[in-house]
């Protein structure tokens, strides 16, 4: 697959993946956390609001093409 292309879908994905991810993260605030305190909303959204990266990494990896296999071959 041509690495523009790679890079496209990626970037829909990215976008896709944020807002969902925020409509779910506020929504499970919304319906669980609604008596809670204001400490627990900074903690939730703290972790939520980190969270997301490690799905946008692997998107992120996908798209750069990054292989440990052929990252090894080229001798770096």
């Amino acid at each position: 697959m041509p690495i523009r292309l790679k890079k496209f879908i990626g970037a829909i994905l990215l976008i896709v993946l944020v807002v969902v991810y925020a409509i779910f993260a506020t929504a499970f605030a919304t319906l669980y956390l609604a008596e809670a305190s204001g400490f627990v909303h900074l903690a939730y959204f703290l972790v939520t609001g980190l969270f997301w990266i490690v799905p946008a990494m692997v998107v992120i990896k996908w798209m750069e093409g990054y292989s440990p296999r052929r990252r090894a071959s080229d001798g770096k």
